[in-house]
């Protein structure tokens, strides 16, 4: 019994790890993006 559990929490684990590297590597930057200085960069 204790060795579903564990397998079912493995799983869950596991999904959520594959669910955070896929929407961490679907956010990216395009090339022609620039960073933009701040307005009070002058403080």
């Amino acid at each position: 019994m204790w060795i579903v559990l564990f397998v079912i929490a493995l799983l869950f684990v596991l999904g959520g790890a594959l669910l955070l590297l896929r929407s961490a590597n679907s956010h990216k930057i395009p090339d022609g993006v620039k960073a933009q200085p701040y307005q009070d960069d002058d403080d």
